[in-house]
């Protein structure tokens, strides 16, 4: 039976490490987040963050812009927070109306004050193992498996979606690890290879939003599985793996919810911290 790889632990123990960071810094770090329109999952997320971010001791300063709102507009007032020394970070709150390209406004944030790690140049530093700021979920992803204590030097890594916000930069984090990594999509599922790929993990990561995705019968004996996905199904919220048979399988496994979750926010105050520093 495996071990439950938990964040809520974890980020308790970051959580200190980044409060006495924050101590330690000359003025008080500010991190503006703006939301565009209305969306309940976005504003339960804008909660989480403001009250992890005043437990720490940072200026949470939350703007709400109509839903209306142009891209021009909106880049505009991004640009207006990149030249306010008071503001450490900055973080666009998904999903954007429609009308509004995320990839473009991403850019329009300054690297330095780019807390999701999303900016082209700092995705581009990870493939130099230069990054000091590391997007949100693959930076929780790669805590949780330091946690266990694996090297990850030469084993078999399987990554399971290849997003530009998990999948893609978690597999340049893991190949700085000399980690030998195979990404799967919807091309390997539909030429009938992912389950192929999968039995071959020693670590297995999972990044769809496909609740069920992954067979726990696929899951190697002593594998480590990482499950990103959070599906709601009837009244209960999965993973993209069959928790239970993959749990019998496994050695460590993450809990859904209560697994990556909890270390994203974390991840993403700790960014807010290194960027403090990269400006000061």
């Amino acid at each position: 039976m495996a071990k439950l790889l938990e964040g809520k632990p974890l980020a308790e123990k970051i959580k200190e490490e980044i409060k006495n960071k924050v101590a330690a810094l000359k003025n008080k770090p500010v991190l503006a987040s703006i939301m565009v329109g209305e969306n309940a999952g976005a504003e339960s997320y804008v909660k989480s963050q403001k009250k992890v971010a005043e437990a720490l001791g940072i200026d949470y300063q939350f703007s709400k812009l109509p839903a209306d709102t142009t891209e021009a507009a909106l880049s505009d007032f991004i640009k207006k927070l990149n030249s306010d020394s008071n503001v450490a970070g900055i973080i666009v709150q998904m999903p954007l109306p429609q009308a509004i390209d995320y990839k473009k406004i991403s850019q329009f944030i300054s690297p330095d004050k780019d807390v999701e790690g999303m900016h082209p140049a700092n995705i581009g530093k990870i493939i130099f193992g230069k990054a000091k700021i590391l997007p949100c979920t693959p930076a929780a992803v790669m805590e949780l498996l330091n946690s266990t204590g694996i090297d990850l030097y030469g084993k078999e890594v399987v990554v399971v979606g290849h997003s530009e916000i998990v999948g893609k930069p978690l597999a340049l984090l893991l190949l700085e690890k000399f980690a030998t990594v195979t990404v799967c999509h919807i091309g390997t599922s539909k030429a009938g290879k992912l389950e192929e790929h999968v039995k071959k993990a020693e670590i297995l990561i999972v990044a769809v939003g496909k609740a069920g995705l992954i067979k726990g019968e696929w899951v190697k004996e002593g594998a480590i599985v990482i499950d990103v996905g959070i599906n709601r199904v009837a009244d209960k919220i999965v993973g993209d793996v069959e928790f239970e048979p993959a749990e019998k399988r496994a050695s460590y496994i993450t809990p859904v919810p209560g697994g990556v979750g909890p270390l994203t926010v974390t991840m993403l105050m700790r960014n807010l911290v290194e960027a403090a520093n990269l400006q000061q």
